[in-house]
């Protein structure tokens, strides 16, 4: 039986993933809403206990030397990940920053040109390049100025740019899932466990880069004869657009890539030197702003606060599942149905990761997962890496196959309606789905034949 607590956590939980899905409102909105609730009602009202608001909240962590330097290996409580929050806000910033200056635009124009602007090789190039940024900076960041790019050069070269950035959106899901850094559940989950870069890159690397290799493969021959279709005159090449006009100021240019690349190094190494990733996004974030001067409080501004303040809801609102019991009992009839069995507990956390995060956005469904998998762990006698990498997989790869699954997925449908060019969920999920499934497929026979 569930006590009035669970019955109420589980209520604003649920409503708050409708509220979600229905998006008819930002999501940071009901995250709020449920985070209030959770704290208002449930930890006060009903189980009187306030210890539970401060245990949730985890306001203490950034307090403590051992949160940024080393960092904090292991975080016991499932309440607010501080370490999630101030990672990707600082990495935010200095994204707004890298935009300023016209790095992407730059990097995508470049690409444009050295492939001679012909179409196909434009998706492939591109395809390549939304993964591997995607491996070190936010996917929603990464589909921003690469659908902006994809729409500019599809109207000078007369072609259809929403087969691109459906295949842009899928490479930047499946190249974010390679690392630690590249997508947000990957962020939570190796920021709530204690792994690094070099964890995931080991463990979800290979196979993320496999699965890469073979959707660039389907979208090649799934889009080819649409992208090749004429659609018109296109201008003499002399008149396409220069890497070099992308750059609107040469030497805040250099200054902010090399904050990039420097960045870039600190993710990758920071289990050797034992900066934690919070400290790496303060680092990012100040020496973007110091770089910025004047135009410091225009960078600020342009972050997206809304997000980051949906993170924190998103965590309390799980928080509340925690604290009141909910998520050990799943753990423990997740233990019973599969027996301990790694050879079923592996697809049974992949396949239902995967096609939740097809329904609902990959955010929250990791977010609650997390402390669910480590209570599997405990109870069932099962290696917890094992768990990790399997729940990372499925959430950033199913997140794929519909418009809602992944934010990366609704920023680049977004941005293609307000240009003109809108994707319906029939175009889209008629090439995302049988794509999905393949590479998850894949995930399922590596994770079966490394980890068993």
């Amino acid at each position: 039986m569930f006590t009035l607590s669970q019955i109420l956590a589980i209520a604003i939980f649920v409503i708050m993933f409708a509220a979600i899905i229905y998006g008819k409102v930002h999501r940071f909105i009901p995250a709020l809403i449920g985070a209030a609730l959770t704290l208002g009602v449930v930890f006060l009202l009903v189980m009187r206990s306030p210890e539970s608001v401060v245990s949730v909240l985890n306001l203490e962590q950034l307090g403590t030397l051992n949160f940024w330097v080393p960092g904090q290996e292991h975080i016991e409580s499932y309440g607010v990940n501080w370490q999630t929050i101030v990672f990707i806000g600082g990495m935010m910033v200095m994204v707004e920053g890298l935009g300023e200056v016209g790095f992407f635009r730059w990097i995508c124009l470049l690409l444009a040109k050295l492939v001679n602007y012909k179409v196909v090789p434009i998706l492939v190039v591109f395809m390549l390049l939304s993964g591997f940024l995607s491996m070190f900076i936010d996917s929603i960041t990464v589909l921003l100025f690469l659908a902006m790019v994809t729409i500019e050069l599809s109207r000078l070269l007369k072609f259809d740019p929403v087969p691109v950035i459906i295949a842009e959106i899928f490479a930047a899901n499946t190249g974010g899932s390679a690392t630690m850094s590249g997508d947000p559940p990957n962020i939570i989950i190796g920021t709530g466990l204690g792994y690094t870069f070099t964890d995931f890159a080991a463990n979800t690397g290979p196979i993320a880069w496999l699965g890469m290799l073979l959707t660039l493969a389907f979208f090649y021959f799934a889009f080819r004869k649409i992208l090749n279709a004429p659609h018109g005159d296109t201008p003499p090449v002399a008149h396409y657009p220069q890497p070099s006009e992308a750059i609107t100021d040469p030497l805040h240019f250099r200054i902010n890539a090399g904050i990039f690349v420097a960045i870039v190094v600190l993710i990758v190494t920071h289990a050797e030197t034992g900066i934690s990733m919070a400290l790496i996004g303060v680092i990012a974030a100040f020496l973007t702003l110091l770089a910025s001067s004047r135009k410091a409080m225009h960078v600020i501004s342009r972050v997206d606060w809304r997000t980051l303040l949906f993170f924190i809801g998103l965590f309390v609102c799980v928080g509340g599942l925690e604290e009141t019991g909910v998520l050990e009992m799943l753990a423990q009839y997740i233990g019973r149905v599969s027996g301990g069995n790694i050879m079923l507990v592996i697809p049974l956390i992949l396949w239902i990761s995967a096609f939740a995060s097809a329904i609902v956005d990959n955010i929250p469904f990791a977010a609650t997962m997390v402390p669910v998998i480590v209570n599997l762990s405990k109870t069932a006698g099962l290696k917890l890496p094992t768990l990790a990498w399997t729940l990372a997989l499925g959430t950033d790869i199913g997140g794929n196959a519909t418009p809602i699954g992944a934010s990366a997925n609704v920023v680049g449908t977004a941005i293609a309606e307000k240009e003109g060019h809108p994707i319906s969920w029939g175009r889209f999920c008629k090439y995302a789905i049988p794509a999905m499934l393949l590479v998850v497929a894949l995930c399922w026979l590596y994770l079966i034949i490394r980890y068993t």
